[in-house]
């Protein structure tokens, strides 16, 4: 808007008209005390401002409004058809005017000089408006660092206080700082402990995870300084991030050596036992045989009831022990999956009709759903049908007060997909994550059912050498759908 000063209402009117057939808003005033009490209220663009008017003249007025940080930067024209000499015009260039016009004017030169004040009056606005938004910018980055910087502090003297080896790195994985556990495995901050020449390079290993900013765990054996023996220890580097950007790394070395004997050594017991204990297994299931076949059935039926009690425990116990054997064979690497053509339907019925011999076809229904897989597929038959089995068996084992299971197949391009629907007990979903761990068993079941907790981590194996994946849905108190699939290509 343009405010226009002069004591002439005539003077302001022609103005007034010039200047809105333009497209300019404009205001006036007929005094200068009446043009100040306007501009400490209304923001203007441009004054023009007569020289000579009673009481305040225009001179004391523009001197006035270069007092006011509000009011200094508004530019402002001085208009005079009296004071016309050189010693006026330089007056009112000191006042603070930045052009002197003197009557008649020329409308159009005056235009000229109106648009040309006016767009530079709002280049101004925007440049201080961007002056003002950068510093608060410039004032929030210094804050953010002075945050970040006291966190990074903070982790700096946690990471000093860690009984394990610890660093710090740059988005790029460039090591900023150590703790001083770091020395006993590197003579330098720059340079990472040494591995095993059996063991993958670190830095490789790490950068397809520095790339995607995910985190990175690994089993390494690094050597400690003055000793040529290795040690293993646990690697975790987890991403700082600020605004979905990485801007850190902090990383862990956890000694695991001890641990990681007491395995070697347990894996060892149980496979020395798992084979011992397969010997006289084997023997006392030939005795039990023997004995069935002198007893008379009409004589001894009894005798015979017992018997087939013994087979049942004798056939839980040798379950138990081929898992233990298993396990024992995965630890050391020796689990072999022969890997042949194979047809996945005909292996589900085989399945099934187990199921109905175990259980007995009054006990249970195994309802079998989705399109049948005709597709040949690569994998050991043996392991996979393995996988299923001890599916089904822990459906039914889950789900006493329901005596129905679903098998359902489904076909993608890339994949087949099995799973097992139960309507039993389900599980806990902060319990899903560990269900297919080693020795892990859920809490709330543990002492109403019988095992070790071994058959899921058995099928997850399995399912993991033949490129496939694994899983499980589950609800409390309304069942558990387990799943694995297999490539189909």
């Amino acid at each position: 808007m343009i405010l226009i000063v002069d004591d002439t209402i005539e003077n302001i009117y022609s103005l007034e008209r010039l200047l809105t057939s333009k497209g300019f808003e404009v205001d006036s005033a007929t005094s200068g005390e009446e043009a100040l009490k306007k501009v400490l209220k209304t923001d203007y663009a441009l004054i023009i401002l007569d020289v000579q008017m009673p009481g305040m003249d225009g001179f004391e007025v523009a001197e006035s409004l270069a007092g006011f940080n509000k009011t200094k930067e508004i530019p402002i024209i001085f208009l005079s058809a009296v004071n016309t000499d050189k010693k006026f015009i330089t007056q009112g260039y000191a006042s603070g005017g930045i052009d002197y016009v003197t009557k008649p004017v020329d409308p159009d030169i005056l235009i000229l000089k109106v648009k040309t004040f006016y767009r530079l009056y709002e280049q101004t606005l925007a440049l201080n408006r961007t002056e003002k938004a950068l510093r608060l910018e410039i004032e929030e980055r210094k804050r953010t660092q002075y945050m970040l910087k006291e966190r990074v502090d903070h982790l700096r003297s946690i990471l000093e206080s860690l009984p394990q080896i610890a660093f710090m790195a740059d988005a790029a994985g460039e090591v900023e700082f150590v703790n001083n556990k770091w020395f006993n495995y590197s003579v330098t901050s720059k340079l990472f402990p040494e591995t095993h020449p059996e063991d993958p390079y670190l830095l490789d290993a790490w950068q397809p995870h520095l790339l995607s900013g995910s985190p990175f765990e690994s089993e390494i054996r690094i050597r400690e300084l003055g000793s040529n023996t290795y040690r293993f220890h646990l690697l975790r580097i987890i991403p700082i991030k600020e605004s979905d950007s990485v801007v850190k790394w902090v990383g862990t070395f956890t000694d695991i050596d001890d641990r990681k004997h007491i395995e070697r050594k347990k894996d060892e017991f149980l496979s020395i036992a798992s084979h011992e204990l397969k010997t006289p297994l084997t023997s006392i299931k030939a005795y039990v045989q023997l004995l069935e076949r002198i007893l008379e059935p009409q004589e001894q039926k009894n005798a015979h009831n017992y018997i087939q009690r013994v087979h049942t425990q004798l056939n839980k116990l040798n379950g138990l022990i081929v898992d233990l054997l298993d396990i024992s064979k995965m630890e050391n690497g020796r689990l072999k999956i022969n890997k042949v053509p194979f047809l996945l339907e005909p292996m589900i019925g085989n399945v099934i009709d187990t199921m109905y011999q175990t259980f007995g076809t009054g006990e249970l229904t195994v309802e079998r759903i989705g399109e049948p897989i005709s597709k040949e597929l690569i994998g050991d038959e043996i392991r996979v049908e393995q996988v299923l089995t001890n599916y089904l068996t822990n459906a039914i084992k889950y789900s006493p007060n329901s005596a129905r299971v679903v098998i359902k197949t489904e076909q993608s391009k890339d994949e087949i997909k099995v799973s097992v629907t139960d309507f039993g007990i389900g599980i806990p979903e902060h319990k899903h994550k560990n269900i297919f761990d080693k020795f892990y068993r859920v809490e709330e079941s543990s002492e109403r059912f019988q095992g070790l907790g071994i058959g899921l981590y058995i099928c997850a194996e399995i399912i993991n050498q033949h490129q496939g994946t694994y899983g499980l849905h589950s609800t409390v108190g309304e069942g558990s759908t387990f799943y694995f699939t297999l490539p189909s290509n």
